[in-house]
């Protein structure tokens, strides 16, 4: 299957562009990027879903080398469910496609045009059209690992912790949401109802649940602390302790639940981080720690 590469595909070919310093003098991700821009193909804005009038995209990047099935990354991007874009965040999939994985980046329903459960949904759509396509695109059905920033950490969370017969995906083709292998979050929301009201009022939660009248009622549905089973896949959790826009506590929380529950999880905590913009450093360690998780937790 051929298609046009988007705008956001360039962006790994970028950093294939000639610079004056020889390879051996590049940073070692430099020298990565810059030498294998033709060993990956990108599938863009390929249809998972039409819902309230819209058609709903997703982008496949994946190498041209793969032997078989590989392990599939799948990512919801942030914007507290009103805002961002599965463009703006392509870089955060580089350190799966330099390990050699598939990556499927997501869009959804943002607020302005469905409120709350629309995302929840629309994630749960996107796994299973993963599932119904891995033959074609390689992708291992053994090895999906979901993840995502703030109001994407909470989608991934909720993607692999709501069980398989919940009446959230009942707009989605095929027969059930398939079980995910991992889940890391990136200082996602755990507990909606929380920032509806309260000190940990969030502007953004408000916006998402409107005004209806069963909001809390759509928020613990929604919520991914009232899913934690022994049953669930290991999670490894990202989140500064000084966060201002999701609080830190909810991921004290999830861990502690999960601990509670015996489900394999970690939580790594940057200290005095905010919401995101760690520093390298702390990237390296983040990163470390999330593939060390990873590679302890996967099934071979």
């Amino acid at each position: 299957m051929t298609r046009k590469l988007s705008s956001v595909a360039l962006i790994l070919a970028l950093f294939s562009l000639p610079v004056a310093p020889t390879l051996a003098q590049l940073s070692e991700s430099a020298a990565w990027t810059a030498t294998v821009q033709n060993d990956f193909r990108v599938v863009s804005d390929i249809t998972y879903l039409r819902a309230n009038g819209k058609e709903l995209k997703l982008d496949v990047y994946q190498s041209r080398n793969a032997d078989g099935p590989v392990p599939t990354f799948i990512y919801y991007h942030g914007g507290g469910w009103v805002g961002g874009s599965k463009e703006a965040n392509v870089l955060r999939l580089l350190p799966y496609l330099e390990q050699g994985w598939a990556v499927v980046n997501v869009q959804y329903r943002l607020g302005d045009v469905s409120l709350a459960p629309a995302a929840v949904e629309d994630s749960l759509c996107a796994l299973r059209w993963i599932a119904r396509n891995a033959e074609q695109y390689g992708f291992d059905t053994d090895r999906l690992v979901v993840s995502g920033n703030s109001a994407g950490g909470h989608l991934a969370l909720t993607t692999g912790m709501l069980p398989a017969d919940s009446d959230l995906g009942r707009q989605c083709l095929g027969a059930e949401t398939p079980r995910v292998a991992a889940i890391v979050n990136w200082y996602g929301i755990t507990d909606v109802g929380d920032l509806l009201e309260g000190i940990n009022q969030k502007s953004y939660a408000v916006r998402w649940l409107g005004s209806m009248p069963d909001r809390m009622e759509i928020a613990n549905r929604i919520s991914p602390l009232n899913y934690v089973t022994q049953e669930l896949p290991p999670i490894i959790t990202i989140h500064g302790d000084a966060d201002p826009t999701v609080p830190y506590a909810q991921a004290v929380r999830l861990h502690q639940a999960l601990d509670r529950a015996e489900v394999a999880n970690q939580l790594l905590t940057v200290p005095a981080g905010r919401h995101g913009g760690f520093a390298a450093d702390e990237m390296r360690r983040i990163y470390a720690s999330v593939f060390k998780f990873l590679e302890q937790n996967l099934p071979n």
